[in-house]
């Protein structure tokens, strides 16, 4: 069962609405997660809402809905140790015609970034992650009922407990507002965790 009471900001809190059948998280200009890779941009300063756990079975899934307006606005769901150590998926604007719709895995300070067009129309997404000791599944749905792959990878350093919820940021001078909802966290056992 998802408990927002739960939920704690990292690294700072935003002002937004947070209940249990709805969060709405409005972003700062500036803020965004990306390591390193392919130049040297580093930027840790999205602000996450996320809860912890040391279950080392589990899913958590969320519908966000979104409107964004600017280049690199995204929002989605989020796994975040620290500057070093995190994943997250995302719909990622471009323009006016279409988004990157994806995912980052960001391991020992280096992320990657593994992406496909979705048409700009699309303004909600659900997402499931799963996970299996240090190793995490993520899923994604245009209808809620049915799931498909986006990434399965190994997380270093999230052998023990891990925190997981919901982001948004604007690396650019935008805001914008997502809306999450649908959210649930379930407790499994290793026999329930297959592909």
């Amino acid at each position: 069962m998802f408990d927002h009471t739960k939920l704690e900001w990292t690294p700072e809190e935003l002002s937004c609405s947070i209940s249990a059948e709805r969060i709405e998280i409005t972003t700062k200009p500036g803020t965004d997660l990306w390591q390193k890779t392919f130049g040297s941009a580093s930027a840790d300063n999205a602000p996450v809402l996320q809860m912890s756990s040391d279950e080392q079975y589990f899913k958590f899934e969320t519908k966000v809905t979104f409107d964004t307006r600017e280049l690199y606005d995204q929002c989605g769901i989020v796994m975040h140790m620290n500057e070093n150590t995190w994943l997250k998926a995302s719909v990622e604007r471009e323009n006016d015609e279409f988004a990157h719709f994806g995912s980052v895995a960001t391991n020992h300070g280096y992320s990657d970034w593994a992406c496909t067009e979705l048409a700009a129309s699309v303004k909600e997404v659900w997402y499931r992650m799963t996970r299996r000791k240090d190793d995490f599944l993520l899923e994604y749905s245009m209808d809620g009922k049915h799931y498909a792959v986006l990434r399965m990878c190994h997380m270093w350093d999230c052998d023990k407990e891990v925190s997981f919820g919901f982001y948004a940021c604007s690396p650019r001078e935008s805001s914008f507002t997502a809306v999450f909802t649908e959210m649930n966290y379930e407790v499994l056992s290793e026999s329930d965790v297959v592909l």
